[in-house]
């Protein structure tokens, strides 16, 4: 350290390295050619910013056969080459927003602009999910699932991304654009062929292009469909013949008067969670506002769906699931109980499959809501490199010791 000085903006603290380096082409000695000073953002200190004035002094080979000619001394320890910030100081934001801060957040109490800190927490992020070989190993149960990315031009386009989840060990992989099945395949492709060839299991939430997916670049998976989608799909069914039968006998869409629109959310309930006073409530209303059976049938067709896993034996889950799927594309069924039959047979292999490896679509979902809190948190993302490098340090679990060793580019 050559000095030190408080401003109106903070600390100016002025360093120079000492001794003489040596030419890097000849490994003779150089000559100097003067000093140039380089600003760059520290971390904060005592509640005030602190810039780091660097004297970098500038040498010239005497040797004109080298070829080395002049050259600025440079010292990672400091800062690498092309840094805004400082190599402390960019540790720590990349640390911060890994955290869960906005970048705003850090900038502000670095005193430095928020492009500033973006840049060098993509550079040592980067670095370090680069670095950190050992975060994702073998896999053995693999999840998608899409999320929301952003919403762009006139016509509010929307624009979605990937997640690709560690099922067992709970550790979000990466996230890549699209949700169809060419960006997954692709993804899927570019990874290792000894990594694919150890994932077991593969969970998706009734995504055809997923399954597609799978079928093209994962041949060897087992393809499991997640367990709460498929009684989601039971209770979407459920609502759309409750909507349908409420305009066939009133005539309108649904009032806060009308007996199905009171036990709407009674419907969705699992049956062994209404007490005696909610069961006689469904019941009588049903009675009441459902003349031809259909709310009830559609009811009951939901119990029997979440049946398929109250059975622990695997023939046992794939008997009960052909033959729901037969029964309920018979023809006195509602077309609403034969789209969902349809779906259960076209789906058969996938919904059974839970019954051999227990495991579910669930990781995946716990990683969307890491994805969409970093979102939120920072009012929305246009650019999807910042948006995938905050993500992978928010809910990839790096290994954040490999950070002080690294040098990144």
């Amino acid at each position: 350290m050559v000095g030190a000085e408080e401003t109106a903006g903070g600390l100016v603290v002025g360093v120079r390295l000492v001794g003489s380096p040596r030419c890097g082409g000849c490994g003779g000695g150089v000559l100097s050619k003067g000093l140039r000073r380089a600003r760059l953002v520290d971390q904060a200190c005592f509640g005030r910013s602190v810039i780091l004035e660097w004297s970098k002094r500038r040498w010239r080979c005497p040797d004109a056969g080298c070829g080395v000619g002049s050259f600025t001394e440079q010292d990672p320890r400091i800062a690498p080459v092309r840094a805004l910030l400082t190599t402390r100081a960019a540790r720590w934001a990349t640390q911060q927003v890994g955290r869960g801060r906005t970048v705003v957040e850090v900038a502000e109490e670095l005193g430095c602009s928020w492009h500033t800190v973006s840049k060098e927490v993509n550079r040592w992020g980067e670095a370090l999910l680069e670095a950190d070989q050992d975060r994702v190993g073998i896999v053995e149960a693999l999840g998608l699932d899409e999320t929301l990315f952003l919403r762009q031009g006139p016509w509010r386009r929307r624009m979605w991304i990937t997640a690709a989840v560690d099922i067992r060990n709970r550790r979000l992989i990466d996230v890549f654009p699209g949700k169809d099945a060419k960006g997954a395949v692709r993804w899927l492709l570019d990874q290792p062929a000894w990594w694919r060839e150890k994932i077991r299991w593969a969970t998706l939430d009734l995504s055809g292009a997923y399954r597609a997916a799978y079928n093209q670049a994962l041949p060897n998976a087992v393809q499991i469909a997640d367990p709460f989608h498929v009684v989601r799909l039971a209770n979407l069914c459920l609502d759309r013949v409750r909507r349908r039968v409420q305009e066939e006998t009133l005539g309108h869409r649904g009032r806060k008067d009308d007996d199905l629109y009171r036990i709407r959310k009674l419907l969705t309930l699992a049956r062994e969670r209404l007490d005696p006073r909610s069961e006689q409530k469904l019941t009588g209303l049903l009675q009441a506002g459902d003349p031809r059976g259909e709310v009830q049938a559609a009811w009951h067709a939901k119990e029997t769906v979440r049946g398929i896993y109250q059975t622990s034996h695997p023939g046992e889950g794939d008997e009960y699931n052909r033959l729901l799927a037969v029964e309920l594309q018979d023809q006195s069924c509602s077309p609403e109980l034969n789209q969902l039959g349809r779906t259960l047979r076209t789906w058969h292999s996938q919904i059974v499959a839970w019954h051999h490896a227990r495991v579910s679509n669930g990781p995946t979902e716990s990683a969307n809501n890491l994805i969409k809190r970093v979102k939120r948190v920072a009012f929305g993302f246009r650019n999807f490199r910042n948006y995938r490098t905050r993500i992978l340090l928010y809910a990839g679990k790096p290994n954040w010791n490999l950070l002080h060793t690294l040098t990144p580019p």
